[in-house]
């Protein structure tokens, strides 16, 4: 008689449970790595382009909408020494996200089935992907429209000459948002591939994930129209495109059938 799929399923994972104490050790060994990643990454960054290159790179976009001459300012007595760092440690964390998410996979990859596990690779390395080109998208176009929209408002009798900590802390917050928003598709393939919505019932939801968008861009954005729209028109798009990803990544990240023809019960 053949076995059922809940007992085949079973029988994968059968024997790989293992004590608490050794999944706080290996808790710990991949918090150690994921510390390690960081400290390369921050030693790399340190080296080139340096904490003042960082601050000269991020600068750029506000920079190109200031007098020829001007410079941002330092306003607290420690901000040239502490905003660099803040702006080293974040840049870090960037750099060895793909790394972290790589830790974190590796500590819950035991429990996973063998299917569950072709996708989570994949899902890696887009959802990094995606965090980049969210970054990047700010760096490169959003800063640049936002300070020349700003600018335009300006009166000719005052100097913008913004501090260096308060821009940080406007530019790492929009980095932030940008990143995490681009992680739509993301979601959305793993909204419908754990079975909890449906690719009918995403489309039906197509224009409150709009108003959604828009209410998201206002809450994270500044308080000007060209950000709130370089968020919520890209999150749009991105849901369009979750949409129809996850009709193929369902397909091929589904269980495997057993000898019956019945697929194996998602987790």
């Amino acid at each position: 008689m053949a076995d059922s799929p809940d007992k085949s399923k079973e029988d994968e994972l059968a024997g790989t449970e293992q004590p608490f104490v050794q999944h706080l050790m290996e808790l710990r060994d991949r918090l150690l790595y994921c510390v390690y990643g960081l400290v390369i990454a921050g030693i790399l960054l340190s080296i080139w382009p340096g904490p003042g290159g960082l601050i000269d790179m991020i600068a750029v976009p506000i920079r190109a909408h200031m007098p020829h001459d001007a410079k941002l300012i330092a306003v607290g007595v420690f901000s040239p020494f502490f905003v660099p760092l803040k702006v080293l440690a974040m840049t870090a964390v960037l750099l060895a996200l793909p790394w972290l998410m790589y830790q974190a996979w590796m500590f819950v990859a035991p429990g996973l089935y063998s299917h569950e596990k072709k996708f989570a690779l994949p899902l890696i390395f887009f959802g990094s992907l995606l965090a980049y080109a969210g970054i990047a998208f700010v760096q490169f176009f959003v800063l640049d429209k936002m300070f020349g929209f700003i600018q335009r408002f300006t009166p000719a009798s005052v100097a913008a000459t913004p501090d260096i900590s308060s821009y940080v802390e406007a530019i790492l917050s929009l980095y932030i948002a940008f990143g995490m928003a681009f992680q739509v598709p993301i979601v959305v393939m793993l909204l419908v591939r754990f079975e909890l919505v449906t690719v009918e019932k995403l489309r039906s939801f197509r224009g409150y994930f709009v108003v959604l968008a828009f209410v998201v861009a206002a809450v994270l954005t500044p308080p000007d129209v060209v950000s709130q729209l370089a968020l919520a028109v890209p999150m749009c798009l991105l849901y369009e495109i979750g949409i129809i990803a996850a009709k193929y990544f369902v397909k091929h990240s589904a269980a495997p059938k057993d000898s019956t023809g019945d697929s194996t019960p998602m987790v």
